[in-house]
């Protein structure tokens, strides 16, 4: 197990008091690596809390450069980054609020050529997309590859989390066997998120990250929670394992 450092033991002072998490769960955030697919709304959140926590090694995948209409949610960006690929400008936020940690950069987009080599290095593949056709292949790739995909999703005041696991109970295909309908892609494409919904689903996602790379509590396996930025309403659906899924079943 890696010790932690003089600085370090000051700068993670916060979880070294919480008695269940200690030095022990510090250290195995330390030797960790998370692949964050998008850096944009949910990334942007994902990428800062775990930056912050220390996990010890982040790969940030996304092919975009920002633009203006992304600062209202993207928070991982700003105005003078305007036109920089959103890689090097996550790079620069992240390596000034934490500059012990390793960032692997991807200027790429996640997709059946170069998934399974991607995510080799990596313990959890965390969800920052914005369509099924990537969530759909980085699931496949976690399944076949025996890897952790943490999954978020937002839609105007709407949300929702979930943690997939083949080897421990359903992975996302189990919940949608088969891509939605293109018209059903198209209804639900471009139409607006408030931009603190993302914020608010990432910092779940990376609430469940960081518990799994410590050992603590009860991850969301099998399990899926539900925003109702609205309502403020909160709500849980169990998924279930599905003997005919396409692609855990075979495993």
């Amino acid at each position: 197990m890696r010790s932690l450092n003089p600085e370090e033991i000051k700068r993670y002072q916060r979880h070294l008091c919480i008695p269940e998490f200690g030095e022990m769960g510090q250290q195995k955030l330390k030797k960790a690596a998370v692949l964050v697919v998008g850096a944009g709304g949910l990334g942007s959140a994902v990428l800062y809390y775990l930056a912050a926590a220390g996990v010890g090694r982040l790969g940030i995948m996304d092919a975009d450069v920002i633009e203006l209409s992304n600062l209202q949610r993207q928070i991982l960006h700003d105005s003078e980054h305007l036109g920089m690929k959103k890689t090097d400008s996550a790079f620069i936020r992240l390596r000034a609020l934490n500059p012990d940690i390793k960032i692997n950069l991807y200027p790429m987009r996640f997709n059946k050529d170069n998934g399974d080599e991607l995510i080799q290095d990596y313990t959890i593949v965390m969800d920052g997309t914005d369509n099924f056709e990537t969530r759909f292949v980085i699931n496949d790739a976690c399944v076949r590859n025996r890897k952790i995909y943490i999954y978020g999703a937002i839609n105007q005041f709407h949300g929702q989390v979930s943690v997939f696991d083949a080897r421990k109970g359903p992975c996302f295909r189990c919940l949608y066997p088969e891509m939605p309908p293109d018209e059903m892609i198209v209804l639900s494409s471009g139409v607006g998120v408030v931009g603190a919904v993302p914020g608010i689903i990432g910092s779940i996602e990376a609430l469940e990250c960081i518990k799994i790379l410590s050992g603590i509590g009860n991850p969301l396996y099998g399990r899926m929670i539900l925003l109702d930025g609205v309502a403020m309403d909160f709500r849980e659906i169990q998924i279930r394992k599905r003997a005919d899924c396409p692609i855990c079943s075979k495993q």
